[in-house]
């Protein structure tokens, strides 16, 4: 039965040092070295914003050439964020090239506007005059 009251003691106890401590963490907390886990680099990368960054990040390929814009002094921001994150996410995930998570990345988003694999509209009253 004792050892139930010093297991709650113990608990109060460590409760309280734990809320004190973050209290004052303001305050003791420059004097503690920053905690670097190993890869944790890895987990968070920022993307790139301008044509150079996009070449370095691997958003380049001989079919999608950025190097043109880059020796033209194009100021340009780059490529699309939310596609640029889509494509390496797909790169990473799939482990496929550039040119192959591009035509995957674009696939999905013919296949989510309703447009066929032939560039055609998908739907049914669709009517063209070609």
């Amino acid at each position: 039965m004792a050892y139930k009251y010093i297991l709650f003691s113990f608990s109060v106890f460590l409760f309280i040092v734990a809320t004190a401590l973050f209290v004052t963490r303001d305050h003791w907390r420059r004097h503690v070295p920053a905690i670097r886990l190993p890869g944790a680099g890895y987990i968070y990368s920022q993307l790139p914003r301008s044509f150079v960054d996009d070449i370095e990040a691997g958003l380049s390929s001989d079919t999608f050439d950025l190097g043109g814009n880059v020796e033209a002094g194009d100021g340009r921001a780059g490529l699309d964020s939310a596609g640029k994150a889509e494509i390496l996410k797909i790169m990473k995930k799939r482990r496929m090239t550039f040119d192959q998570a591009r035509k995957t990345y674009m696939e999905n988003r013919f296949k989510a506007n309703g447009i066929g694999a032939d560039g055609r509209p998908r739907d049914p009253k669709f009517v063209s005059f070609s």
